[in-house]
């Protein structure tokens, strides 16, 4: 369930534009207000790659970026979760594709070859940064055939563009894999069992 940010008491606060992580919270009974963050990722992403972090590291530093960004224009008090997932393929880290053309060239590259998806979530409480979780998954894509690939993008349409891998595991992205490695909510963006761990021991869930 979503609230709103009048609301008068301290906030849950999911900083996320995420369909797909808003679901994955609320359908484990959250009660949040969505916020999605004014982060440049390419440009963070780029500087950490520089600084010679970690992708777990960079995966956190994105969230907190993200929970920092969106608990500036939430209440004071409220708990700011923050979430970001990197691909790494043999070292490189992958983005979200622009567009269907940059879509199948990733999921080329992709096929036959084994990827982690490293995902990371940040607590943020009035401007402190109270903890964090990160997970990974490894997935190997199976090597299909370029009418396969053509007729999944076909089916799935803009949607292949809201995925950082081009793929959504939840849906016909599951036709492209051979094994999967790792937790489901992982994959999907968020260590959410972590998470709910973490908000019981603050009291926000009942134990």
């Amino acid at each position: 369930m979503r609230r709103s940010l009048q609301a008068p008491e301290p906030l849950l606060v999911l900083a996320s534009a995420s369909p797909t992580r808003a679901a994955l919270v609320e359908a484990a009974g959250l009660v949040v207000a969505q916020v999605p963050p004014s982060v440049d990722e390419s440009a963070a992403l780029v500087a950490l790659r520089a600084e010679g972090a970690s992708v777990e590291d960079a995966a956190t530093a994105l969230a907190e970026l993200k929970a920092r960004s969106a608990g500036g224009r939430a209440p004071a008090g409220s708990m700011v979760l923050g979430a970001d997932q990197i691909l790494e393929l043999d070292g490189a880290w992958l983005e979200k594709p622009a567009d269907r053309t940059a879509a199948r060239a990733q999921l080329a590259s992709l096929r036959g070859r084994t990827h982690r998806l490293v995902s990371a979530v940040v607590a943020v409480k009035d401007g402190a940064r109270l903890w964090h979780a990160v997970d990974k998954a490894e997935l190997a894509v199976r090597p299909f055939s370029d009418a396969f690939l053509d007729a999944y993008l076909d089916r799935c349409g803009e949607s292949v563009i809201g995925s950082v891998g081009g793929y959504r595991i939840e849906g016909e992205g599951a036709q492209l894999m051979a094994r999967i490695k790792g937790d489901h909510f992982t994959i999907l963006g968020l260590p959410l069992l972590p998470l709910l761990a973490f908000l019981r021991e603050q009291g926000v869930l009942l134990s």
